[in-house]
């Protein structure tokens, strides 16, 4: 039990049905699409949707999605890849020979083709219950009505602010600036987009007039992009990968998601007393920043578009995560894990709904940067992500952009299982963050013991690239600390990523929300 004395939050318990996510209204809409029939995969869609007119800087119909689903009535996890395709005419050495040595992330080139609304329908009619009518009803009203702007929205809008270009300034920015807290938000021309979807279905965004625009749009900005590159837009369901950490196992989406990154940390971590260490302590957060290095590194190397990826069997093996964790020095941070592990081998919105069945849906959307591209299409105001600058330039490379592939991705829904029963779907968002995220909540509650929202809720730290970022939650005797044994210590100008959890209680039939306080949002349920 936490100490009400101190900050935080209470969990969240309930019986009939519930949403995690990281804005009030689309948790509230989702458990009114759960009280009024609606099953666990209507009332995500409807939440997700939504979000992408509470939060346009995180996410958007112009954006992919990537969903694990538990039927309720067994145990088995379904995963469906909703992330869109490189247009057919993209070339990497066309990127290459304009002087470029990445994907330019605000350029048409970034762009790929959206796969979440593909990935909606078809979610809706495999598994929904009542329609793409009525989930996609709330989103129509209040991308009309308007939202008022939460304060963490206008925290992150402020700083893509001047990501936005173009045609996106006229949808996205009030008289060229962020809006304030508070102020509406409203996308009209979205609701018309969105009206068309839920009488056509997928061929109201995949062709016709929105289509078109989307294609115009791009091609004026110097995109490859066709119709029949949208038109061909498919999700696939694939089988997810899993593996084990202190007995309970670990559900991820194979690639071109990132999830094998997770567990191969999990992995690493195993080998290490993680749970004799201080839970905030800079030794903890040292061996979690050395592991999370390597592994990052092993899947820079190897995750891909499904089709390109070779090596996955590798990267999940123990034996693999055995010979990179002897590569840690427990005191030294290391200086490249690209040149000692060559031998051996982010902005988002997330939620969660599980409704009275005990059916469970955990989905992660996303238009990766803050405003993706900040490119949108000229007449519907269609933000583009820009998920092409996940691709390499790299010539040979499995994850070398090219037309018709997916790049790799790093969002990633995740879930629980434990004696082979689902017990948590849950996700942390934050871009890069993710992998690493998912392993830090699970030692928090498995090394240590905490509860899921003060797994939540506890201090965040991540070592990525050339710098290790702290929270200022964290004391600065450990920053200086980590310091000390050669870390790049950085406090991030905001907080690292946002979580959302359900627990299912099997023996009492309860459920027990969890939402992080780095976020606006919270756990509902009824």
């Amino acid at each position: 039990m936490r100490d009400f004395q101190t900050n935080g939050r209470s969990p969240v318990f309930a019986i009939n049905g519930m949403c995690a996510t990281s804005h009030p209204l689309a948790a509230k809409t989702a458990v009114q699409i759960l009280e009024s029939g609606g099953n666990a995969v209507d009332a995500a869609i409807a939440a997700a949707v939504l979000l992408g007119i509470c939060e346009p800087q995180m996410t958007g119909i112009g954006g992919d999605c990537f969903v694990l689903l538990s039927p309720g009535d067994s145990d088995e996890i379904i995963a469906l890849n909703g992330s869109g395709r490189a247009p057919m005419g993209l070339s990497a050495e066309a990127i290459r020979a304009e002087g470029h040595k990445t994907v330019p992330t605000e350029s048409a080139a970034s762009v790929t083709i959206p796969g979440a609304i593909d990935a909606f329908c078809r979610l809706s009619k495999d598994h929904g219950k009542l329609g793409l009518a009525s989930v996609l009803a709330p989103a129509i009203y209040y991308a009309k009505a308007g939202i008022p702007v939460a304060p963490r929205v206008a925290f992150d809008w402020a700083l893509g602010q001047d990501r936005v270009q173009g045609d996106a300034k006229k949808f996205y920015l009030f008289d060229g600036k962020a809006p304030q807290a508070g102020q509406i938000f409203r996308a009209p021309n979205q609701a018309e987009v969105l009206e068309r979807i839920a009488l056509e279905g997928r061929r109201g965004f995949y062709e016709g007039e929105v289509a078109e625009d989307m294609v115009a749009s791009l091609n004026a900005l110097g995109g490859v992009h066709t119709l029949d590159d949208f038109a061909a837009t498919a999700c696939d369901y694939t089988t997810p990968v899993s593996g084990e950490y202190k007995g309970t196992e670990l559900v991820e989406h194979p690639p071109n998601g990132q999830g094998a990154t997770a567990i191969l940390i999990n992995n690493m971590l195993e080998k290490f007393d993680i749970a004799g260490m201080d839970a905030f302590g800079a030794q903890r957060a040292h061996i979690e920043a050395e592991v999370t290095k390597l592994a990052y590194d092993a899947r820079n190397r190897i995750i891909a578009d499904p089709d390109q990826t070779t090596r996955l069997a590798h990267m999940l093996s123990q034996d693999t995560a055995d010979a990179l964790a002897a590569l840690v020095d427990p005191k030294r941070a290391m200086a490249s894990a690209t040149k000692l592990s060559e031998s051996v081998h982010k902005d988002t919105v997330y939620l969660t709904v599980v409704d009275k069945d005990q059916m469970s849906v955990s989905l992660i959307y996303s238009i990766f940067k803050s405003f993706g591209s900040g490119l949108a299409s000229s007449k519907f105001g269609v933000n583009f992500q820009n998920r092409g600058s996940g691709f390499t330039l790299e010539e040979g490379h499995p994850n070398e952009a090219m037309g018709g592939r997916r790049p790799m991705h790093t969002i990633i829904p995740g879930m629980l299982r434990k004696d082979g029963k689902v017990t948590m779907p849950f996700g942390v968002m934050g871009g890069a963050y993710q992998s690493c995220g998912h392993a830090r909540f699970m030692s928090n509650m498995l090394d240590f013991g905490m509860d899921a929202q003060t797994a939540i809720d506890a201090p965040r730290c991540f070592a990525f690239e050339d710098s290790m970022e702290v929270e200022r939650s964290y004391s600065d005797a450990v920053r200086s600390e980590l310091a000390d044994m050669g870390h790049n210590v950085v406090i991030p100008d905001g907080p690292i990523g946002g979580a959302q959890s359900i627990l299912i209680n099997h023996e009492t039939g309860v459920l027990e929300g969890a939402s992080d306080p780095r976020k606006d949002g919270c756990a509902l349920g009824y």
